[in-house]
This record gives structure tokens, sequence and C-alpha cells, in this order.
């Protein structure tokens, strides 16, 4: 499915009937071939729009999955880099991926860093969080960050109710709600959970200053808004 290297649909609704941990575990030998990997783009673009409020000494990608923010760390950083995953699959492909950088398993909602690093990023990921895990989530990234350190968020537009991209995320949501009602254990991934007002507000309850930037080289929607915004969350200095 997607292309030739990806996973089948089979093996897709195996990971989905399965945990998040286990479901990635398996799904990672194919993941880089899959819609589900951040694509290229935004990961320049997240780049560019850091490097000019650099340099960093270190940084932490948060979920990294097979480690495409290690990629856009390893610039910005001058000492190092760490990815955290709680799925020994992915880590295993980041690890590959990126032999400079360190890798450590462990549950996002409960990071096992003290204000270590200068710069933390996550991509694609939040929707794997309830609303109600999310000050676990900020407050430990939060306590990861040294004083003054930054927490980069991409946090894409809704698409409109005119949009095929609106009812298909929709419908992905609804039945994945389906899902958990009827299934143990819970797969969560929700896309119309992500908007920026909410994970902002979530950050600022988290006690961070937060700042959001357009992100132009990714383009605007008819309306004029930009698909995406980078959310720049400061711990104070």
């Amino acid at each position: 499915m997607f292309s030739p290297q990806g996973p089948s649909l089979r093996e897709l609704a195996g990971q989905a009937l399965t945990s998040v941990e286990r479901g990635y575990d398996l799904l990672a030998p194919k993941f880089d071939h899959t819609p589900f990997r951040t694509p290229d783009p935004l990961l320049t673009a997240t780049a560019d729009a850091l490097r000019p409020l650099g340099p960093f000494r270190a940084g932490l990608d948060v979920c990294t999955g097979t480690g495409a923010g290690l990629g856009v760390l390893g610039p910005l950083c001058t000492e190092r880099v760490t990815g955290v995953d709680f799925s020994a699959g992915m880590l295993a492909r980041a690890g590959a991926a990126h032999p400079d950088a360190t890798v450590v398993r462990a549950d996002a909602r409960d990071l096992p860093f003290d204000a270590e690093f200068d710069l933390a990023v996550t991509f694609g990921a939040l929707g794997h969080f309830l609303p109600s895990e999310r000050p676990a989530l900020f407050g430990g990234v939060h306590r990861a960050l040294r004083p003054g350190g930054l927490f980069a968020v991409p946090v894409g537009t809704p698409p409109p109710p005119t949009s095929p991209a609106y009812w298909v995320t929709g419908g992905f949501d609804a039945a994945m709600r389906v899902r958990n009602a009827l299934w143990r254990p819970p797969f969560v991934m929700y896309y119309r959970i992500m908007t920026q007002p909410a994970i902002q507000a979530a950050l600022t309850a988290a006690g961070f200053a937060v700042d959001a930037v357009d992100l132009p080289a990714l383009g605007n929607r008819r309306d004029g808004t930009p698909h995406y915004r980078l959310l720049l969350a400061r711990t104070p200095a």
C-alpha cells in the first residue's frame, strides 16, 4: 500500500488492532514508505525557521519515530541530539539512520530528563495524545529544557469543510472512536484534536510562553491562511 515498499492493507489493519506501541513496532520497517512519515518540506521549513534562533547546544526529538526530527536537530545543535520514543522498533530504525544521535526508549508522558536541552521538537505525534494527557506530555518537555529553552511544534491549519481532507480526517477519527469503544487495547490517533488553539493553550498551561510564526514555504490556502504554522514555546529564562 502507498508504494511497493510500503505496508499492505492487511498489515495496516493488523497494526491498528494492536496497541500504539506494538503497532509502531510492526510498522517500523516500512514506516518511511508511508504518508505517515513527516514530509521533507515540513522538516526543511521548520529547520529554516529555527536556524536564526540558534545556535543550540543539545536538542531533543520527542516521539522521534524513525528519526526524521533528528535530521532537523543535527545541523542546529553544536553538542548532541537525542530522540525519545516508546517503540523499540522505531528507535532501532532511528538509531540506524542517525548513528551520531542518542536514542532513548521512554514514554513521552514521563520523560526522564531534567534541564538537559536547549531545543526540543516534535513532528506528527500529537494526535497520539488525548487532551487529558497533554499536561504530562508538555510538562515533561518543559522539565527537559534548560531555562530559556525552546520547544518547536509545527501545526497544520485544519482543512475547510469543502476539502476532501476535512471528510477524510473526520471519517478516520470517527472510525478510531468506534474501534476504541469496541476493542482493547486502544489505538489513540485522532487528527481533529491537533488544532493550533488547543495545542497553544495546553503549552501555555504547562508554563511556556508561546508565539506562532507562519511557514510560508509550505504555501497558503485559498483564503490566504498558511497551511502550517510553527508554535515556538519558550521556558522562562
